[in-house]
């Protein structure tokens, strides 16, 4: 959230990707890379997720530096069999490895109806929204997830193993936008931790634990210790899944082996993604969309009040009408 005592301006869409391209050009990445990096985390920033738009910046840029990720990696794509995709990318970041995959990807779905996807030596450093959000829209299912570093420890343990692991899902809906939902499978982001720290503020009891294993209300002790898995048991059986989904299936590296102590600075989580893509016109059922819809309107009538992603598109509604709110401080500090 932006204080509303911080000076803010409005910018453009085109406007923050266009200076956020140029902050990765200048640290090394490739332009095509760049513009894909640049697009994602001004779609976040648009759509109100603060914690994996502009925030993310200097991390992006501390892996960069410090030489953890090769912002000119070129991902290389195999074709594993029919409907399975394996890619390899080089130790850059996902979501141009994803890029490259996506003519193959297409034509998977158009031949098979399905499309699994598995990455490997990958950075994913963002929402994962985005990265289904195109997939939806062009009418089929989707679900992807990450590992990333060990911030989250086993539930009634006291060190980290699983990364925040978060997982996504997207479904077309009839006459609306898709569905999504993207969530961590920890109590909170990790991102959002770092924010309430950065606030000075404190959050609910079993959000995490301090170094010790006991249980803190303290962004600042539960960074040092490590974030819980939502749920308890349940959340750390889907946390658990996630690693060997998008770790040991893709071949990345498990959360708790990825290592930044030789790179001061880096923050990127060098592991893998696993993305699976249906085409729900394969199930013999012309109606999905529209049974959906329907499925979304009893949920509604049952009364839950706002739906998974409703709130990031009221917020890309009103970008798109006044522009993207940027403190004046963060803003200068791009253009530097």
């Amino acid at each position: 959230m932006i204080d509303g005592s911080v000076e803010i301006q409005r910018v453009s869409f085109e406007g923050l990707r266009a200076r956020l391209t140029e902050v990765f050009r200048q640290a090394g990445v490739i332009r095509h890379n760049a513009g894909i990096l640049a697009d994602n985390c001004a779609r976040c920033e648009r759509d109100g997720v603060h914690s994996h738009g502009i925030f993310r910046i200097p991390g992006y840029l501390g892996s960069l530096e410090s030489g953890w990720v090769d912002g000119r990696a070129q991902p290389r794509v195999e074709q594993a069999g029919d409907g399975y995709l394996r890619v390899d990318a080089a130790n850059g970041f996902a979501q141009p490895a994803l890029d490259a995959a996506r003519s193959q990807i297409e034509d998977s779905l158009a031949r098979s109806g399905h499309c699994i996807v598995a990455i490997r030596d990958s950075h994913h450093f963002s929402a994962l929204w985005p990265d289904l959000e195109p997939f939806a829209e062009a009418g089929y299912v989707g679900f992807t997830t990450v590992t990333g570093v060990a911030h989250v420890v086993p539930p009634g343990g006291h060190t980290p193993v699983f990364g925040t692991n978060p997982i996504a899902f997207a479904t077309p809906v009839a006459e609306a936008p898709p569905l999504i939902f993207d969530q961590a499978t920890s109590t909170m982001a990790h991102g959002d931790l770092q924010i309430a720290a950065r606030e000075g503020k404190t959050v609910p009891m079993g959000t995490g634990v301090d170094r010790s294993g006991n249980a803190s209300d303290s962004p600042e002790s539960i960074l040092e210790g490590g974030l819980s898995p939502f749920g308890g048991h349940k959340g750390g059986s889907i946390a658990l899944m996630v690693e060997i989904l998008a770790s040991a299936l893709t071949g990345g590296q498990f959360s708790s082996e990825v290592d930044l102590s030789g790179h001061p600075g880096a923050q990127t989580p060098r592991t893998g993604q696993f993305l699976l893509l249906i085409d729900p016109a394969r199930g013999d059922n012309a109606a999905f969309a529209r049974r959906v819809a329907g499925l979304l309107e009893a949920v509604r009538s049952a009364g839950q009040s706002r739906l998974p992603g409703e709130r990031r598109l009221r917020h890309r509604r009103d970008a798109e009408r006044h522009g993207i709110p940027i403190t004046r401080q963060d803003w200068e500090a791009l253009a530097k």
